[in-house]
């Protein structure tokens, strides 16, 4: 530790003063230098070091996705050429809404069947009614009866099997065409059909629909960033898009499994976005808090004098009598600086005329 000691003789300050004004001066009485070392001091200002809980700020980067138990994939079950689209990327769209229009032969087979089943079960309730009146005429069985109830059940069966069954593929429009029906609200973040264009059973989504009222934003936690990182932890997060402005949320999760291929693990924030501003994709800054178990001697920032790769303070150690000593740092963080080693709490920390000084102690 380096410690030099002067105490500022009115000689002293006179040389401080006017190297600091250029070497200019009207000072010809000892009572003028009084007032000038007078003045000079009650510029002087200092605030005492204390012992505080180190606090750091750590900066993850990351990304708003969507939240996966508010999305829809739409992928067909049935091929098909799209007859026409009703709708456009970024489109905002209500359940039941009609999307698409898809005709496909697979479909016009189910039609047919369909219309087969249905006249079956008309069938069979036209005999049920013979039946019974002729049951009631003693002219059937009781065995007969059931028989023709038997028959129109098996009917009705597969006919609502067939409904159900097409149902799945979408909204009937005859002529081997369906609808495809929005099965959420939400907005279309992804669009794979376009009118004409082929389409086939088991392929890439057609449309995805996402409610974005709520997002993730994912920050990537590196294996040396993990004992700064908690499930609960708040955080402060920014964006390019809207600069100087910050979101506040907190860790609702912290992935317990390395990413196979960049190497972090996965931090999730949950976000409510009703105004939208979110957007998916969007990268993020994530900052973070961490205030250790370490008490240290902690200092204004704007105290530190570099001097030849090293810190400064200069100390008032009495009035009138000041020292500058080489302090070692452990971090900054908001205008704070955490000392190790150099200075001690409760001593009288120069902030204002520091560099002055410490350049008259030097010299």
């Amino acid at each position: 530790m380096i410690k030099r000691q002067i105490t500022f003789t009115v000689a002293a300050l006179q040389i401080l003063l006017l190297a600091s004004c250029g070497g200019k001066s009207d000072i010809n009485s000892g009572n003028n230098k009084l007032e000038i070392k007078q003045a000079f001091l009650q510029n002087v200002q200092t605030t005492k070091a204390v012992l505080s809980n180190q606090e750091e700020e750590l900066t993850l980067t990351g990304k708003v996705e969507y939240d996966p138990d508010k999305v829809i994939n739409y992928v067909p079950m049935i091929g098909g050429i799209i007859e026409r689209s009703y709708f456009s990327l970024g489109d905002k769209v209500q359940k039941g809404q009609t999307l698409l229009d898809i005709r496909s032969t697979e479909l016009s087979s189910l039609q047919s069947e369909r219309v087969g089943l249905e006249s079956d079960v008309k069938i069979a309730e036209r005999e049920l009614k013979t039946a019974k009146a002729m049951f009631d005429d003693n002219m059937l069985s009781e065995k007969e009866l059931m028989e023709a109830q038997a028959k129109l059940s098996q009917a009705q069966a597969a006919y609502s099997k067939i409904q159900t069954d097409m149902s799945v593929f979408g909204s009937n429009k005859g002529n081997g065409t369906f609808s495809i029906k929005a099965p959420m609200s939400g907005y279309i973040v992804s669009k794979n059909a376009s009118s004409g264009s082929t389409v086939s059973a088991d392929g890439d989504p057609l449309f995805i629909i996402a409610d974005l009222s709520t997002v993730w934003i994912t920050a990537n936690v590196y294996a040396s960033n993990l004992l700064f990182v908690k499930e609960g932890q708040e955080v402060k997060i920014t964006t390019l898009s809207y600069p100087g402005e910050i979101f506040y949320g907190k860790i609702n999760s912290l992935s317990q499994v390395f990413d196979p291929e960049e190497k972090v693990l996965k931090a999730r924030i949950v976000m409510p976005n009703k105004d939208l501003r979110l957007k998916p994709e969007m990268s993020a800054v994530i900052r973070l808090k961490n205030e250790t178990h370490n008490k240290l001697v902690s200092i204004p920032s704007e105290a530190l004098v570099f001097d030849n790769d090293r810190y400064y303070v200069v100390v008032e150690e009495s009035p009138d009598n000041f020292v500058s000593k080489e302090v070692t740092l452990s971090g900054h963080h908001n205008n704070v600086s955490y000392v190790t080693s150099g200075i001690s709490e409760g001593e009288n920390i120069v902030i204002k005329n520091q560099l002055l000084i410490y350049t008259g102690l030097k010299d």
